[in-house]
């Protein structure tokens, strides 16, 4: 079988979730997956395209009036086959972070203190605001999603998110609190 990239597998599973056309496999991707794993409406047409003619998906196009064709995509057995050996596969790596204010901190003596003081001080008032999400969704998946049998999955990713979010402001106030950095 054909090996494809982690994004076409996630695109394979959000068409699990009953989103069937490019629009809406985005604006779940915007709601919730983006969080974690990032895709542009440039990657998703070209998957599907693919997956078409790898026929792991059927399309179905309709005519609207006033407006394009849509396309919707559905799940072939193969198409299932695919996301179920890809699931029970071993995580290839650990992932690697790439994150701006780590970058700039580990170059911070060459900026004045108080510059690099606003940055940490501004990225915790983003983590602030990450986490006050997460909470939100949360809540909207308990209240409006509690007999979904993929709820308890959504919220075992969402934990994770805001285990790591949490621990990235406990990490600001630590190192905002430095005396090495504050004494400098």
């Amino acid at each position: 079988m054909k090996k494809y990239n982690n994004t076409t597998y996630a695109i394979l599973g959000i068409l699990t979730t009953g989103c069937t056309s490019g629009y809406e496999i985005k604006q779940l991707m915007d709601k919730s997956l983006n969080h974690f794993w990032k895709i542009s409406y440039g990657q998703i047409y070209p998957t599907l395209k693919q997956l078409a003619e790898d026929e792991l998906v059927t399309v179905t196009t309709t005519s609207q009036d006033g407006k394009p064709d849509r396309k919707e995509y559905e799940l072939t057995s193969k198409g299932i086959d695919a996301l179920e050996k890809w699931l029970t596969q071993p995580i290839e790596q650990v992932p690697v972070e790439r994150n701006e204010v780590l970058l700039k901190l580990f170059f911070g003596r060459h900026q004045p203190t108080e510059k690099t003081l606003a940055q940490l001080e501004d990225y915790k008032l983003k983590l602030e605001g990450r986490f006050q999400t997460y909470t939100t969704i949360e809540q909207a998946i308990r209240t409006n999603h509690a007999n979904d049998p993929d709820a308890r999955y959504w919220l075992f990713t969402l934990d994770y998110g805001k285990r790591t979010t949490a621990a990235a402001i406990d990490w600001c106030d630590a190192t905002l609190n430095d005396p090495h950095l504050t004494n400098v």
